[in-house]
């Protein structure tokens, strides 16, 4: 069996240290160049950087809206978070849509993890749900009301069936999606 020295020897551990300065010096560097690069804007933008300075959205400085714009798409829900402060904060760039008594929440479209995503004052984030995605089998369940939360941390506003536009039998669930937030309706 090969045996090892106890340590590195004594002419390894200058260069060593010389390369671990130089790194610390390029890392320091490159993240000060990062932090002058760094736009700020006037409308919402995601941001997956951590924002120690811009505090979380609280629940009742958002409006929150839903709907369902053509009657044609009854499966398809428009829904919207506006900051109505004069501050940024920030909320997840995952909405948080729940169906009546139902467990879970649609499922992000694109799959992705929590992140910030950045309000400036007065902006608007925008997303899409799909009630109903897939072929449903066993058919759809049916529920009257959703709620929609811009963070997991919210309580969310609940929204009745008929208010947004769904028809009388109620909203239809299947393996539910929502996209990201986003800075326009699209």
């Amino acid at each position: 069996m090969p045996t090892t020295p106890p340590h590195s020897t004594p002419a390894k551990r200058p260069r060593t240290a010389r390369t671990t300065t130089a790194l610390l010096t390029t890392i320091t560097a490159t993240l000060a160049t990062l932090a002058t690069l760094t736009p700020t804007t006037a409308s919402a933008t995601p941001t997956t950087r951590p924002t120690s300075t811009t505090p979380h959205c609280p629940e009742s400085a958002l409006t929150i809206k839903a709907s369902i714009p053509t009657p044609q798409h009854p499966d398809i829900l428009r829904i919207s978070a506006t900051n109505r402060t004069t501050k940024p904060c920030v909320i997840d760039r995952i909405p948080t849509v729940t169906f009546g008594d139902l467990d879970g929440a649609a499922e992000p479209d694109p799959p992705t993890e929590s992140a910030p995503y950045h309000l400036a004052p007065g902006s608007t984030a925008y997303a899409t749900v799909h009630t109903v995605t897939g072929r449903p089998t066993p058919p759809a369940r049916t529920v009257d009301f959703i709620t929609v939360a811009a963070d997991p941390s919210h309580h969310g506003r609940r929204f009745d069936a008929t208010a947004i536009g769904a028809p009388p039998t109620g909203i239809r669930v299947w393996t539910p999606t929502t996209t990201w937030w986003r800075p326009t309706p699209a």
